[in-house]
C-alpha cells in the first residue's frame, strides 16, 4: 500500500511482488480515504442548481399557514 501511495504503477508492484496476474495485486492494492479525498479534490465541483426559495411561494405559504 505504500508503494501505491507513494503513486508506483501497480504493474510495478505486481512485477516487484512476483504476481503473474495484475488481478492479483489488486486484491491487496485499495485506495486509502487520502487516497479517495485527493481524487475527488481533483475533480471540479459540481455546480449547485438554482433551487427557488420555498418562501417565495406564496401558494405553498398559504397553504402551510391553514394547516
Amino acid at each position: 500500500m505504500h508503494l501505491v501511495q507513494g503513486g508506483v504503477s501497480l504493474d510495478i508492484i505486481r512485477d516487484f511482488l512476483g504476481h503473474v496476474d495484475i488481478k492479483t495485486t489488486e486484491i491487496y492494492a485499495r485506495a486509502s480515504l487520502e487516497m479517495k479525498r485527493a481524487a475527488l479534490e481533483k475533480v471540479s465541483p459540481a455546480p449547485i442548481p438554482n433551487i427557488p426559495s420555498w418562501k417565495e411561494n406564496k401558494s405553498l405559504l398559504q397553504w402551510l399557514q391553514g394547516i
